[in-house]
């Protein structure tokens, strides 16, 4: 095995690259996890529960996931912590560790995939598509729409455009970890863009029967 051990963190939900989210620790095994990782570098993966619960153990977890850093914590006196971490690289899990005291595992970061040879298309089309199902699900109560001067330009960087609306996207556990596995940024926007337009007929869909 060559890949780097890394405690992990195995959640009920999918974090991209460059995204942030908030974290609340309240297992003794996490907690000492958290303990570890602030004592260090502040890292840790996190991996989508592909079957089972949070709590506990004895859960079924994707072998892909992102690897992120701490970049806000809070105490609070009872031993629980309330972080904010963000998304940095996929990494790829070669062997889970014993869970001792808490999950581990050696990971290596997958080799890069060719970007995109026109992503301005690509990610224009994604982002109308994101737009728009976000504005129809807050016209019915749901996902707030995005403000319309909120940009997803990656700083000109396209992959990372390509994350930061993936995580904007309305979608479930399962089709997030369908992106965040694509064989890069162009069949990420693609996918993307196809999730968004089955979502906007569902919800057609439905208001038609109601």
């Amino acid at each position: 095995m060559t890949g780097t051990r890394l405690p992990m963190f195995p959640l009920s939900a999918v974090l991209f690259p460059y995204a942030s989210m908030p974290l609340h620790v309240f297992e003794p095994r996490y907690r000492s996890l958290m303990q570890d990782c602030l004592a260090g570098d502040r890292r840790f993966g996190i991996v989508l529960i592909e079957r089972g619960s949070e709590v506990g153990g004895g859960d079924e977890r994707s072998a892909v996931g992102t690897r992120c850093v701490i970049t806000r914590e809070i105490e609070l006196t009872d031993g629980r912590w309330l972080l904010e971490v963000r998304g940095e690289v996929l990494i790829e899990v070669e062997q889970w560790l014993p869970d001792d005291p808490y999950p581990a595992a050696l990971v290596v970061e997958p080799a890069p995939v060719p970007g995109l040879e026109d992503p301005g298309r690509a990610l224009e089309q994604a982002i109308r598509r994101v737009r728009r199902a976000r504005a129809l699900l807050a016209e019915h109560g749901g996902t707030p729409a995005l403000p319309p001067d909120l940009a997803f330009d990656g700083g000109g960087d396209a992959e990372v455009a390509a994350w930061l609306l993936c995580a904007a996207a309305p979608v479930n556990a399962y089709d997030a970890q369908r992106l965040l596995v694509a064989d890069g940024a162009e069949e990420r926007l693609r996918l993307l863009a196809e999730l968004m337009e089955d979502l906007e007929l569902d919800l057609h869909r439905m208001l038609a029967s109601e």
